[in-house]
């Protein structure tokens, strides 16, 4: 993994107070669809923040993570919100045209920024067909703090980049992707691969994230959202795992 030297200071506010996962004031706050707050003690970490969900329980960012550039994952102006006076922003390159004032990593290399370990990990297809995620084009990301690795998946298949992945604490992974894309099973095997203590489904309702998009969008078919999170969980049964379920999606206003 190609290393990139340097880091930036952020300042940082007072210890945040919420629910911890352990004993190390790691805090997880799942805002919607792909967007999480990770707080480990005084620092900020916002991943994918998206303004059509409810960012009043966001708090100002040290180091905003970008996985890719559809409006749900890069949104500038929930990005420049969130942003702390010169916090960095971490965008795919494949993304910097779209939002210049990111710093760049590409698939395999790592970064120290806001004194927080970066490395950017390949998210892509396996299986061809439209919508398209090429490699390259996207990032996941472990980040390391507070000596625990926690690992957002972003848009991806399981690849063998995320499946020689290790000593993962927390894992955020995709679910129902388009296309017949890591449907319960497949994302529930790439749990069993990847080996995380604890792991949180995200990005698994497209039908509700279109529908935040435009809102006079009909409610499409979809997938089952219910019986594909039951499906899951029996799925891990006797894994030393655990499952934490977020609240990724709270109620559409009425039309």
């Amino acid at each position: 993994m190609r290393r990139i030297a340097g880091g930036i200071a952020v300042a940082v506010t007072a210890i945040a107070a919420g629910s911890t996962i352990d004993a190390q004031q790691l805090t997880i706050t799942p805002i919607v669809h792909a967007s999480v707050q990770i707080e480990y003690g005084a620092q900020v970490i916002q991943v994918d923040p998206w303004s059509a969900g409810d960012l009043s329980r966001a708090k100002p960012a040290d180091l905003i993570l970008i996985t890719d550039d559809p409006i749900h994952h890069l949104d500038p102006q929930a990005i420049r919100r969130l942003r702390k006076p010169n916090a960095p922003i971490v965008v795919p390159t494949a993304s910097q045209s779209k939002f210049p004032e990111g710093t760049p990593l590409a698939n395999g290399e790592s970064a120290t920024l806001a004194g927080i370990t970066v490395e950017a990990i390949p998210a892509y297809d396996i299986k061809p067909g439209e919508p398209s995620h090429p490699k390259g084009k996207a990032n996941g990301y472990v980040i390391t703090v507070g000596g625990q690795r926690i690992y957002f998946a972003g848009v991806t298949e399981c690849v063998p980049e995320i499946r020689a992945l290790r000593n993962i604490d927390v894992a955020f992974m995709p679910m129902n992707l388009p296309l017949d894309r890591m449907l319960p099973a497949a994302t529930a095997e790439c749990v069993r691969a990847v080996g995380p203590k604890t792991v949180y489904l995200y990005h698994y309702d497209q039908n509700y994230a279109t529908r935040l998009t435009n809102p006079s969008a009909s409610p499409g078919r979809g997938v089952d959202i219910a019986a594909s999170l039951r499906t899951f969980r029996e799925l891990l049964s006797g894994l030393p795992v655990e499952f934490k379920d977020g609240d990724w999606y709270p109620p559409l206003p009425a039309k």
